[in-house]
């Protein structure tokens, strides 16, 4: 599965955007605009924008926040492929590239994680396990 990253130019500028860096996704239920938001975090710079939601944003081929949000966690991962000025196309991480990342002592999984015991690898296996 791939998502539309949008990003705020006037936090970081394009520099967050990198090819293959890892992404948190963080449910924002509680969001005045939209209680499908998902936010997007990378290490070093905390908040870099959301998964898109609009027909307008959201790039063809890929998944709206509103059509993710059920199928993860209150945090989970993707990894940028490709980048595009401000915006980005990320892939959400397979429950075997979730677990490649977490036994990666430098993978950026582990400064951006809350708690790893929180996350189900039986619902990330089960919504994620054959792609």
């Amino acid at each position: 599965m791939y998502i539309t990253i949008t990003s705020f130019n006037d936090l970081h500028g394009e520099k967050p955007l990198k090819l293959n860096g890892i992404v948190k996704l963080v449910k924002e239920p509680d969001n005045k605009y939209d209680t499908e938001a998902i936010r997007c975090e990378m290490r070093y710079f905390g908040k870099i924008g959301y998964i898109a939601n609009s027909t307008r944003t959201v790039i063809k081929g890929t998944m709206s926040a509103g059509r993710l949000y059920d199928k993860i966690n209150d945090e989970y991962f993707a990894s940028i492929k490709f980048v595009s000025g401000s915006t980005a196309i990320a892939k959400i991480l397979t429950a075997d590239e979730y677990i490649k990342e977490v036994e990666d002592p430098e993978s950026d999984v582990h400064y951006l994680v809350e708690n790893e015991a929180k996350i189900d690898l039986d619902f990330i296996k089960k919504h994620f396990g054959g792609m």
